[in-house]
């Protein structure tokens, strides 16, 4: 397909993390849906928790773009593609709108995206256009308008509003009776909410929009490239992958890039005692919250001998973060399945976190640490990855015979011949 598409787009951005842009966003995205619009939700930077939310309240899958994990190409094609499914793109910026290297500001102005603000309401009035104005011309960027978050009410709007210059109020929600759930990582698991969806249509309902300002918004042009192909680099391999509430982080595209190699996924739940599935070729354990988990993973003796088994028989086996934890002799002294000596003890303050890459012969593995445990081992790492953009030693990867393992995320379609060698024998 070429051509072009237009399309309505926003990137929802802050000036801090904590100002509610997830739960905005979520609230904008179901409130579209309500009103009969098709909406993709993107997220920027690397994260798994939010991106479920906000697939829960679009009703489509959440992809991730950022300039340098995911490339401006990658960015460019996801976006184009979205933009043909749907009549609104919402993207969710990451921390405060000029943070990261590369930021959400640099995010929307290699597109053309204008930024819908999020502002914590609930301590200010007539400052809001103070900040929402520095905010737009810091960079600059252009401001589309205001989402005033925990708003007390009409006359509190009314005077958020009036501060703004020209800018528009494009909505308000009022302050709500309870957070988001959240534990170390991030957001509770929308999985674990027994009323996410009761959660999703009250703010949907409660975010008092304006539907003149909406349709006096400006489309973005996307241009339409042919698809790339993968080369087979994975053809006729079956992947075991673990999938459950203890290996939950992972990246929609990187199941997409072993697919798109040749690849078939077989998924199974280590927290049931499941085995790895007979007959396969390899085995990709995620990231996760196992932690949470350490006491049921440590009685899956199903589970525990088969990985063994695979990884005695030469199974590559490829395990990031929380999978990495699951493979160590202890995880908060609770017994793992020992393929990596040594334990791994929580803390409460971050351990690693950040934008990281691995330099390979097929080029450089880009993805992210996040992770509040430490490994106490006697393994000399294989290599380290690289934290960009300073440059400095990143997380240890280790290498035991057929496992790869490491705290760093990998971003698999960054480098797809560097994710093959992992899962080829």
């Amino acid at each position: 397909m070429v051509g072009h598409v237009d399309v309505r787009v926003l990137l929802v951005s802050a000036v801090a993390s904590g100002q509610g842009k997830t739960t905005v966003t979520a609230a904008l995205a179901r409130a579209l849906v309500k009103r009969g619009k098709r909406v993709r939700v993107f997220k920027c930077g690397a994260d798994f928790i939010d991106p479920m939310l906000l697939e829960r309240a679009s009703g489509a899958p959440v992809g991730s773009l950022d300039l340098w994990m995911v490339g401006l190409e990658q960015c460019q094609s996801q976006l184009a593609q979205a933009a043909t499914e749907a009549d609104v793109i919402l993207i969710e910026g990451v921390m405060g709108l000029y943070d990261g290297a590369p930021s959400s500001a640099d995010l929307a102005n290699a597109f053309g995206v204008p930024v819908m603000a999020v502002i914590d309401a609930s301590a200010m009035a007539q400052t809001a256009g103070a900040l929402v104005q520095g905010l737009r011309d810091y960079g600059p960027v252009e401001m589309a308008g205001v989402i005033a978050n925990r708003v007390a009410g009409p006359g509190h709007a009314a005077m958020v509003a009036a501060s703004l210059r020209g800018i528009a109020l494009f909505a308000t929600l009022p302050r709500q009776p309870h957070a988001l759930p959240e534990r170390h990582l991030g957001l509770v698991l929308p999985a674990e909410m027994d009323d996410v969806e009761a959660l999703l249509e009250r703010l949907a309902q409660e975010l008092v929009f304006d539907d003149a300002a909406w349709e006096s918004l400006r489309t973005t042009r996307f241009d339409l490239l042919p698809a790339q192909p993968l080369a087979p680099l994975l053809a006729g391999a079956t992947i075991a992958v673990a999938r459950d509430a203890a290996f939950a982080f992972l990246y929609p595209a990187n199941l997409e890039t072993l697919t798109g190699m040749g690849a078939q996924l077989r998924y199974f739940s280590p927290l049931a005692d499941e085995p790895v599935p007979a007959g396969s070729h390899a085995v990709y354990l995620p990231g996760g919250y196992p932690e949470l988990h350490a006491a049921t993973l440590s009685r899956a003796q199903r589970w525990i001998a088969s990985i063994r088994a695979a990884h005695a028989n030469g199974t590559p086996i490829v395990a990031e973060c929380g999978g990495m934890m699951a493979l160590v002799g202890t995880l908060s002294a609770w017994p793992m399945a020992g393929l990596v000596p040594g334990a791994v003890v929580m803390q409460e303050r971050l351990a690693g976190i950040g934008p990281q890459g691995l330099d390979t012969p097929h080029g450089v593995l880009r993805g992210h640490t996040f992770h509040y445990s430490t490994l106490t081992t006697d393994l000399i790492p294989a290599e380290r990855t690289i934290k960009h953009p300073d440059g400095a030693d990143g997380d240890a990867v280790y290498s035991v015979g057929s496992l790869t393992a490491s705290y760093f995320h990998a971003y698999f379609p960054s480098c797809p011949a560097a994710v093959a060698a992992m899962f080829t024998r």
